[in-house]
Protein backbone atom coordinates (compact mmCIF):
# COMPACT_ATOMS: atom_id res chain seq x y z
CA UNK A 1 0.00 0.00 0.00
CA UNK A 2 1.43 3.52 -0.70
CA UNK A 3 1.97 5.56 2.00
CA UNK A 4 2.60 8.57 0.52
CA UNK A 5 0.34 11.49 1.30
CA UNK A 6 -1.97 13.36 -1.08
CA UNK A 7 -1.47 17.26 -1.29
CA UNK A 8 -4.25 18.85 -2.85
CA UNK A 9 -3.40 21.61 -4.70
CA UNK A 10 -5.46 24.80 -5.75
CA UNK A 11 -4.47 26.98 -8.50
CA UNK A 12 -5.68 30.80 -7.45
CA UNK A 13 -6.17 33.34 -10.10
CA UNK A 14 -5.02 31.65 -13.39
CA UNK A 15 -3.99 35.12 -15.13
CA UNK A 16 -1.51 35.36 -12.05
CA UNK A 17 1.52 33.24 -11.29
CA UNK A 18 0.10 30.74 -9.62
CA UNK A 19 0.18 27.87 -11.97
CA UNK A 20 3.74 29.02 -13.05
CA UNK A 21 4.92 28.79 -9.33
CA UNK A 22 3.14 25.04 -9.44
CA UNK A 23 4.62 23.72 -12.58
CA UNK A 24 8.03 25.16 -11.60
CA UNK A 25 8.13 23.30 -8.10
CA UNK A 26 6.71 19.95 -9.64
CA UNK A 27 9.33 19.65 -12.58
CA UNK A 28 11.50 18.22 -10.11
CA UNK A 29 10.99 14.36 -10.49
CA UNK A 30 12.27 13.58 -6.76
CA UNK A 31 9.09 15.78 -5.59
CA UNK A 32 6.93 12.24 -6.51
CA UNK A 33 9.47 10.26 -3.85
CA UNK A 34 7.92 12.66 -1.18
CA UNK A 35 4.27 12.84 -1.66
CA UNK A 36 1.50 12.61 -4.27
CA UNK A 37 0.50 16.02 -6.07
CA UNK A 38 -2.98 16.54 -7.47
CA UNK A 39 -4.10 19.54 -9.21
CA UNK A 40 -7.36 21.24 -9.12
CA UNK A 41 -8.24 22.99 -12.44
CA UNK A 42 -8.58 21.11 -16.15
CA UNK A 43 -6.04 19.50 -18.28
CA UNK A 44 -6.44 22.01 -20.78
CA UNK A 45 -4.82 25.05 -18.82
CA UNK A 46 -2.78 23.17 -17.10
CA UNK A 47 -1.11 22.08 -20.47
CA UNK A 48 -1.47 25.70 -22.26
CA UNK A 49 1.11 26.86 -18.93
CA UNK A 50 3.24 24.43 -19.02
CA UNK A 51 3.71 24.46 -22.82
CA UNK A 52 5.29 28.20 -22.26
CA UNK A 53 7.26 27.25 -19.46
CA UNK A 54 10.33 25.67 -20.47
CA UNK A 55 11.88 22.52 -18.86
CA UNK A 56 8.37 21.06 -17.64
CA UNK A 57 8.07 17.59 -20.35
CA UNK A 58 6.59 16.08 -17.32
CA UNK A 59 3.37 13.52 -17.89
CA UNK A 60 0.24 14.06 -15.83
CA UNK A 61 -2.44 11.73 -15.07
CA UNK A 62 -6.31 13.42 -16.08
CA UNK A 63 -8.41 12.44 -13.69
CA UNK A 64 -12.32 12.69 -13.15
CA UNK A 65 -12.07 12.29 -9.49
CA UNK A 66 -9.09 12.36 -6.36
CA UNK A 67 -10.27 8.62 -5.72
CA UNK A 68 -7.12 6.32 -7.53
CA UNK A 69 -4.53 8.85 -8.27
CA UNK A 70 -1.34 8.24 -9.98
CA UNK A 71 1.36 7.69 -7.56
CA UNK A 72 4.17 8.52 -9.74
CA UNK A 73 2.59 10.87 -11.89
CA UNK A 74 1.21 14.94 -11.60
CA UNK A 75 -2.50 13.95 -11.12
CA UNK A 76 -5.22 16.61 -12.51
CA UNK A 77 -8.42 16.45 -11.19
CA UNK A 78 -10.77 17.65 -13.95
CA UNK A 79 -13.37 20.85 -12.39
CA UNK A 80 -14.53 21.92 -14.95
CA UNK A 81 -14.63 21.12 -18.84
CA UNK A 82 -15.01 25.00 -20.29
CA UNK A 83 -12.70 26.62 -22.86
CA UNK A 84 -11.17 29.66 -21.02
CA UNK A 85 -9.34 32.11 -22.72
CA UNK A 86 -6.35 33.42 -20.39
CA UNK A 87 -4.90 36.60 -20.85
CA UNK A 88 -2.28 36.56 -18.09
CA UNK A 89 -0.79 39.60 -16.30
CA UNK A 90 -4.53 40.99 -16.96
CA UNK A 91 -6.67 41.02 -13.61
CA UNK A 92 -10.19 39.82 -14.90
CA UNK A 93 -12.69 39.05 -12.31
CA UNK A 94 -14.52 36.48 -14.38
CA UNK A 95 -11.47 34.04 -13.96
CA UNK A 96 -11.97 33.61 -10.14
CA UNK A 97 -14.63 31.96 -10.65
CA UNK A 98 -12.67 28.64 -11.73
CA UNK A 99 -10.23 29.62 -8.49
CA UNK A 100 -13.72 29.33 -6.52
CA UNK A 101 -14.34 25.90 -8.37
CA UNK A 102 -10.43 24.67 -7.59
CA UNK A 103 -11.23 25.56 -3.95
CA UNK A 104 -14.20 24.32 -3.03
CA UNK A 105 -13.57 20.98 -4.92
CA UNK A 106 -9.96 20.16 -3.09
CA UNK A 107 -11.88 20.81 0.63
CA UNK A 108 -14.97 18.66 -0.30
CA UNK A 109 -11.92 15.73 -1.33
CA UNK A 110 -10.16 16.62 1.83
CA UNK A 111 -13.54 16.29 3.71
CA UNK A 112 -14.34 13.19 2.19
CA UNK A 113 -10.47 11.41 2.77
CA UNK A 114 -9.31 11.88 -0.53
CA UNK A 115 -6.62 13.72 0.50
CA UNK A 116 -4.09 14.80 3.05
CA UNK A 117 -3.30 18.88 2.86
CA UNK A 118 -4.16 21.20 0.91
CA UNK A 119 -1.74 23.89 -0.56
CA UNK A 120 -3.05 27.05 -2.66
CA UNK A 121 -2.03 29.30 -4.86
CA UNK A 122 -2.40 32.81 -4.52
CA UNK A 123 -5.91 34.46 -5.41
CA UNK A 124 -6.98 38.14 -6.03
CA UNK A 125 -9.33 39.33 -3.20
CA UNK A 126 -11.08 41.51 -5.55
CA UNK A 127 -11.10 39.63 -8.10
CA UNK A 128 -12.53 36.79 -6.03
CA UNK A 129 -15.28 39.22 -4.12
CA UNK A 130 -16.17 40.36 -7.59
CA UNK A 131 -17.43 36.63 -8.05
CA UNK A 132 -19.16 36.19 -5.06
CA UNK A 133 -16.28 35.04 -2.83
CA UNK A 134 -17.65 36.30 0.94
CA UNK A 135 -14.38 35.72 2.68
CA UNK A 136 -11.01 38.71 2.86
CA UNK A 137 -8.89 35.93 1.62
CA UNK A 138 -8.44 31.49 2.25
CA UNK A 139 -8.07 31.73 6.09
CA UNK A 140 -11.17 33.01 7.00
CA UNK A 141 -12.91 30.46 4.10
CA UNK A 142 -11.52 27.81 5.46
CA UNK A 143 -12.36 28.74 9.15
CA UNK A 144 -16.08 28.79 7.40
CA UNK A 145 -15.58 25.61 6.48
CA UNK A 146 -14.20 23.67 8.82
CA UNK A 147 -15.80 25.44 11.56
CA UNK A 148 -12.87 26.64 13.49
CA UNK A 149 -11.09 29.72 14.52
CA UNK A 150 -8.01 30.10 12.15
CA UNK A 151 -4.42 31.34 12.98
CA UNK A 152 -2.12 32.93 10.10
CA UNK A 153 1.76 31.61 10.82
CA UNK A 154 3.52 33.03 8.07
CA UNK A 155 6.97 30.48 8.51
CA UNK A 156 10.37 29.67 7.53
CA UNK A 157 12.51 26.81 9.19
CA UNK A 158 13.72 29.81 11.18
CA UNK A 159 11.10 32.64 12.03
CA UNK A 160 7.58 32.13 12.67
CA UNK A 161 5.44 35.26 12.73
CA UNK A 162 1.69 35.21 13.76
CA UNK A 163 -0.85 38.00 14.20
CA UNK A 164 -3.71 39.45 16.89
CA UNK A 165 -5.41 41.03 14.26
CA UNK A 166 -6.21 40.37 11.05
CA UNK A 167 -7.10 41.39 7.34
CA UNK A 168 -8.76 44.66 8.78
CA UNK A 169 -8.20 48.54 8.23
CA UNK A 170 -5.29 49.68 9.72
CA UNK A 171 -7.75 52.29 10.95
CA UNK A 172 -9.21 49.69 13.08
CA UNK A 173 -6.32 47.98 15.15
CA UNK A 174 -5.98 49.74 17.95
CA UNK A 175 -9.82 48.94 19.16
CA UNK A 176 -9.30 45.48 18.00
CA UNK A 177 -6.08 45.10 20.65
CA UNK A 178 -7.80 43.21 23.75
CA UNK A 179 -6.28 41.44 26.33
CA UNK A 180 -8.88 38.55 25.33
CA UNK A 181 -7.90 39.08 22.06
CA UNK A 182 -4.00 38.68 22.26
CA UNK A 183 -4.35 35.87 25.26
CA UNK A 184 -6.74 33.93 23.01
CA UNK A 185 -3.79 34.22 19.65
CA UNK A 186 -0.83 33.61 21.66
CA UNK A 187 -2.43 30.41 23.22
CA UNK A 188 -3.44 29.49 19.92
CA UNK A 189 0.34 30.13 18.35
CA UNK A 190 1.96 28.08 21.71
CA UNK A 191 0.01 25.24 20.74
CA UNK A 192 0.55 25.38 16.75
CA UNK A 193 4.32 25.71 17.54
CA UNK A 194 3.92 22.46 19.72
CA UNK A 195 1.86 20.46 17.08
CA UNK A 196 2.50 21.78 14.21
CA UNK A 197 6.08 22.71 14.33
CA UNK A 198 7.59 20.16 16.26
CA UNK A 199 8.71 22.25 19.34
CA UNK A 200 7.79 21.21 22.58
CA UNK A 201 8.76 24.65 24.79
CA UNK A 202 8.29 27.40 22.11
CA UNK A 203 9.51 31.01 23.40
CA UNK A 204 7.12 33.28 22.31
CA UNK A 205 8.30 37.26 21.54
CA UNK A 206 5.13 39.64 21.61
CA UNK A 207 5.77 42.98 20.14
CA UNK A 208 3.94 46.22 21.67
CA UNK A 209 1.85 48.27 18.78
CA UNK A 210 2.79 51.73 19.44
CA UNK A 211 6.32 52.86 18.28
CA UNK A 212 9.07 52.15 21.03
CA UNK A 213 6.47 49.74 22.15
CA UNK A 214 4.55 53.07 24.05
CA UNK A 215 7.89 54.55 25.42
CA UNK A 216 6.89 53.89 29.16
CA UNK A 217 3.07 55.51 27.59
CA UNK A 218 4.72 58.77 25.85
CA UNK A 219 3.32 57.01 22.93
CA UNK A 220 0.40 55.27 23.79
CA UNK A 221 -1.05 53.16 26.56
CA UNK A 222 -1.76 49.79 25.49
CA UNK A 223 1.27 48.26 26.00
CA UNK A 224 0.95 49.06 29.79
CA UNK A 225 -2.72 48.52 30.53
CA UNK A 226 -2.96 45.65 27.39
CA UNK A 227 -0.33 43.25 26.90
CA UNK A 228 2.32 43.77 29.34
CA UNK A 229 -0.39 42.15 31.60
CA UNK A 230 -1.03 38.99 29.41
CA UNK A 231 2.22 38.26 29.00
CA UNK A 232 2.44 38.23 32.80
CA UNK A 233 -0.44 36.07 33.07
CA UNK A 234 0.30 33.80 30.07
CA UNK A 235 3.90 33.22 32.42
CA UNK A 236 1.92 31.58 35.14
CA UNK A 237 -0.07 29.25 32.82
CA UNK A 238 3.17 28.10 31.63
CA UNK A 239 3.47 30.06 28.23
CA UNK A 240 7.19 31.38 27.55
CA UNK A 241 6.08 34.90 26.34
CA UNK A 242 8.29 37.24 26.34
CA UNK A 243 7.47 41.31 26.20
CA UNK A 244 5.88 43.64 24.65
CA UNK A 245 9.06 44.53 22.26
CA UNK A 246 9.64 47.51 20.22
CA UNK A 247 9.07 45.90 16.42
CA UNK A 248 11.14 48.19 14.37
CA UNK A 249 14.72 47.36 16.99
CA UNK A 250 13.51 44.07 17.94
CA UNK A 251 14.38 42.93 14.26
CA UNK A 252 16.82 45.55 13.36
CA UNK A 253 19.16 43.99 15.91
CA UNK A 254 18.28 39.94 14.53
CA UNK A 255 16.78 39.59 18.19
CA UNK A 256 13.99 37.89 16.57
CA UNK A 257 16.19 34.90 16.21
CA UNK A 258 16.16 33.70 19.74
CA UNK A 259 12.50 32.98 19.52
CA UNK A 260 10.31 30.36 18.12
CA UNK A 261 7.22 32.64 17.61
CA UNK A 262 6.83 36.19 17.23
CA UNK A 263 3.53 37.66 17.99
CA UNK A 264 2.98 40.71 16.31
CA UNK A 265 -0.26 43.07 16.75
CA UNK A 266 -1.41 44.02 13.28
CA UNK A 267 -0.90 42.39 9.19
CA UNK A 268 1.77 44.81 8.23
CA UNK A 269 3.63 45.45 11.49
CA UNK A 270 4.31 41.49 11.21
CA UNK A 271 4.65 40.50 7.65
CA UNK A 272 6.84 43.31 6.11
CA UNK A 273 9.49 42.07 8.31
CA UNK A 274 8.80 38.95 8.09
CA UNK A 275 8.84 38.81 4.04
CA UNK A 276 12.62 40.75 3.44
CA UNK A 277 13.82 38.28 6.11
CA UNK A 278 11.96 35.13 4.60
CA UNK A 279 13.57 36.34 0.89
CA UNK A 280 11.55 34.63 -1.16
CA UNK A 281 11.11 31.61 0.93
CA UNK A 282 8.16 32.11 3.33
CA UNK A 283 5.36 29.83 3.42
CA UNK A 284 1.65 30.70 5.01
CA UNK A 285 0.22 28.33 7.01
CA UNK A 286 -3.27 28.34 8.61
CA UNK A 287 -3.36 26.47 12.10
CA UNK A 288 -5.73 25.57 14.58
CA UNK A 289 -8.20 23.67 12.19
CA UNK A 290 -8.83 20.21 11.47
CA UNK A 291 -7.06 21.05 7.98
CA UNK A 292 -3.31 21.24 6.69
CA UNK A 293 -3.33 24.07 4.78
CA UNK A 294 -0.18 25.94 3.06
CA UNK A 295 0.64 28.96 0.66
CA UNK A 296 3.14 30.54 -0.71
CA UNK A 297 4.13 34.27 0.78
CA UNK A 298 3.43 36.09 -2.52
CA UNK A 299 0.24 37.31 -4.45
CA UNK A 300 -1.37 36.26 -8.13
CA UNK A 301 2.08 39.20 -9.37
CA UNK A 302 0.02 40.11 -12.92
CA UNK A 303 3.08 42.48 -13.42
CA UNK A 304 5.37 39.43 -13.90
CA UNK A 305 2.87 36.43 -15.38
CA UNK A 306 3.53 34.89 -17.85
CA UNK A 307 6.88 35.91 -18.86
CA UNK A 308 8.48 32.68 -17.01
CA UNK A 309 9.93 35.18 -14.10
CA UNK A 310 8.35 33.95 -10.88
CA UNK A 311 10.06 32.46 -8.66
CA UNK A 312 8.40 29.03 -7.23
CA UNK A 313 10.63 28.90 -4.12
CA UNK A 314 7.96 29.38 -1.66
CA UNK A 315 5.61 27.63 -2.85
CA UNK A 316 8.12 24.19 -3.44
CA UNK A 317 8.44 25.42 0.72
CA UNK A 318 4.52 25.36 0.97
CA UNK A 319 4.47 21.55 -0.40
CA UNK A 320 7.23 20.31 1.84
CA UNK A 321 5.81 22.42 4.85
CA UNK A 322 2.13 20.87 4.54
CA UNK A 323 4.36 17.33 4.51
CA UNK A 324 6.38 18.28 7.72
CA UNK A 325 3.12 19.75 9.39
CA UNK A 326 0.72 17.08 8.65
CA UNK A 327 3.80 14.82 10.24
CA UNK A 328 4.26 16.59 13.16
CA UNK A 329 0.19 16.39 14.02
CA UNK A 330 0.08 13.14 13.87
CA UNK A 331 3.90 12.38 15.92
CA UNK A 332 1.97 14.73 18.43
CA UNK A 333 -1.26 12.67 18.54
CA UNK A 334 0.89 9.50 18.99
CA UNK A 335 2.43 10.97 21.82
CA UNK A 336 -0.47 12.41 23.65
CA UNK A 337 -2.37 8.70 23.01
CA UNK A 338 0.61 6.80 24.70
CA UNK A 339 0.42 9.43 27.81
CA UNK A 340 -3.29 8.80 28.37
CA UNK A 341 -2.87 5.48 28.12
CA UNK A 342 0.20 5.00 30.20
CA UNK A 343 -1.96 7.25 32.91
CA UNK A 344 -3.75 5.10 35.72
CA UNK A 345 -7.09 5.12 35.68
CA UNK A 346 -8.80 5.75 39.05
CA UNK A 347 -9.93 2.70 40.77
CA UNK A 348 -13.72 2.18 41.02
CA UNK A 349 -15.55 0.63 43.63
CA UNK A 350 -13.38 1.41 46.35
CA UNK A 351 -15.47 4.21 48.08
CA UNK A 352 -15.08 4.18 51.71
Amino acid sequence: MNNKLRIGITVGDLNGVGLEVVLKALKNPAILNHFIPIIYASGKVVSYHKNILPDTHFQFQNLRSAERPSYDKINIVNCWQDSINLNLGQSDSSISKYAIISLKQAVHDHKQGLIDCIVTAPIDKNNMKAAGFEYPGHTEYFGDEYQGDPLMIMATDKLRVSIVTGHIPLAEVAAAISKAAIEKKLHQFGNALVQDFGIQRPTIAVLGLNPHAGDNGVLGHEEEEVIRPVVIEAKKKGILAMGPFSPDGFFASGNYAKYDGVLAMYHDQGLIPFKTLAEGRGVNVTAGLDLVRTSPDHGTAFNIAGNGDARHHSFLQALYMAKDIYENRDLHKSLISNVLEKTPKPSEGNNA
